[in-house]
């Protein structure tokens, strides 16, 4: 059952309809969804399908290969090479019936292991050979979590796969509504609250909804999921960034320093020092990665150079690994429950808020009226100095229709409430950004907020309000 995903299940079965071969690369975060898309998309008939193994050697990669191939009915001994295992599946390939001959490799950035020439391999088998068949019948379909290297090496490689690629499907999350749908065809019973503190945590990674129970509460779920012995994802943070990068230990400090951070970001040079990592290649491949794979946001004000961006961890698991699952010292089976009404809940639960309204721009564009027009979504930040506080926009909205939007996001559990602190901090705001920006747009002011906003004698300063309910559409 695949809940949403119409438009990347219409351009996978397109390439069955192009007259040349093709060669389509589907990347995007560990378990959002990919290799399950594939399979349910070609109802599991591949002429060849293949998984990498991971952390194996260049000999395990081999060996498995081969067994990809003897399952799929060639008898062949185990490769040396990468080359002597593409000739064997152009053996393979030739010996296959008449028409469309769909070929899948999952997980290829494992299979890249050092001196192996993988690349060089792929290379020789799709330029010089699957493209040069007269029947022009090769669907080769690759796959991978290392959103990083699927760029590097095939996105934006600059050597002979340059180009090759004929599509390109990044599998993102899902989003809130996407989410409600899931819960609906499993028969979870849940409210849009429900589903909003679920995503908070979980984001839209359809894995990670997969292991919810019918019949338990949002607390008892996450205690389940979280927090008992036999929980399903006690160790995700570690699987998951282990999978994803050879050596995730310096990946891992970079995101310690930036749940531990400021709430509004850490700029470039503050990351390196309280990493103690160095700066150089290094840092910047670390910095670059992470962000490939959707794990931290980079901003910059829309008026300043990028040299001056600071960045945010934005992904929505490892906010909560950070702010709730390491906190657990106690190792309380019922930690989520016991602690949903404490002040540190209430701070994630504004923190991840944000993370899911900067996931949902579309959204709140349709709820402005603006699908059409167009826009350039951005933050805005200047530093505090000796003369002034600093100020920081999380989400700006500058229209071609000579409006900017400033959008303020709150969770609560009731209809928000601006009071006089909260009035006079948001008119410094926007007092900032009128005198300070280089956007000379009227300026409006936007709030989305869970459950709208209180009607008090402060409630005119803002233009135009967003709920929940917006964000589901």
């Amino acid at each position: 059952m695949i809940v949403g995903r119409e438009k990347e299940q219409s351009e996978l079965l397109s390439l069955l309809e192009k007259e040349e071969s093709q060669f389509c690369a589907v990347y995007g975060r560990r378990r959002v969804g990919k290799t399950y898309l594939i399979r349910e998309t070609f109802n599991y008939q591949f002429c060849f399908q293949h998984t990498g193994v991971a952390k194996g050697t260049l000999r395990h990669q081999l060996t498995a290969f081969r067994n990809s191939l003897v399952d799929a009915g060639m008898k062949c001994a185990i490769p040396k090479t990468w080359i002597e295992a593409f000739e064997q599946l152009k053996r393979l390939i030739s010996n296959a019936p008449i028409g469309k001959k769909v070929i899948f490799i999952d997980e290829l950035p494992w299979m890249d292991t050092p001196k192996g020439n993988l690349i060089g391999a792929l290379e020789n088998f799709w330029n010089g050979w699957a493209t040069a068949r007269r029947e022009k019948d090769i669907v080769l379909i690759v796959c991978g979590s290392a959103t990083s290297w699927i760029s590097k090496k095939l996105l934006k490689d600059k050597g002979g796969l340059r180009g090759r690629l004929t599509s390109r499907i990044k599998l993102v999350p899902f989003t809130l509504r996407e989410c409600e749908l899931f819960a609906q065809a499993s028969n979870l019973a849940m409210g849009r609250k429900d589903v909003l503190e679920l995503y908070m945590i979980l984001g839209g990674i359809p894995y990670y909804w997969s292991f919810l129970k019918k019949g338990l509460s949002v607390a008892q779920n996450v205690d389940q999921l979280f927090f008992s012995e036999t929980s399903q994802l006690r160790d995700e943070f570690d699987a998951l960034y282990s999978i994803l990068f050879k050596r995730p230990m310096n990946y891992i400090k970079v995101i310690e320093c930036l749940s531990d951070g400021k709430k509004s970001g850490m700029s470039r040079d503050e990351i390196m020092n309280a990493s103690k990592l160095s700066d150089g290649g290094t840092f910047s491949n670390i910095m670059e990665d992470l962000e490939e794979c959707g794990f931290i946001r980079r901003f910059a004000s829309a008026d300043t150079a990028q040299i001056n961006a600071l960045y945010q961890l934005i992904d929505n698991y490892t906010l909560f690994y950070y702010l709730c699952i390491k906190k657990n010292a106690f190792s309380d089976e019922h930690y989520w429950s016991n602690t949903f009404s404490s002040t540190f809940h209430n701070v994630w639960k504004g923190l991840a808020f944000e993370r899911v309204c900067l996931q949902h721009i579309p959204q709140i564009k349709a709820a402005l009226g603006i699908t059409g027009v167009q826009t350039n979504v951005c933050s805005w930040f200047v530093r505090g100095t000796d003369k002034r506080r600093g100020v920081q926009i999380d989400l700006v909205i500058q229209r071609a229709d000579n409006f900017t939007d400033i959008c303020e996001m709150k969770h609560s559990v009731k209809p928000f409430t601006i009071d006089k602190d909260y009035a006079e901090s948001l008119q410094r705001k926007l007092d900032a950004y009128q005198e300070l920006s280089k956007d000379n747009r009227t300026t409006h002011l936007v709030m989305v907020t869970t459950d709208g906003v209180m009607h008090n004698s402060y409630y005119n300063m803002i233009q135009k309000e967003i709920t929940i309910d917006d964000l589901f559409n």
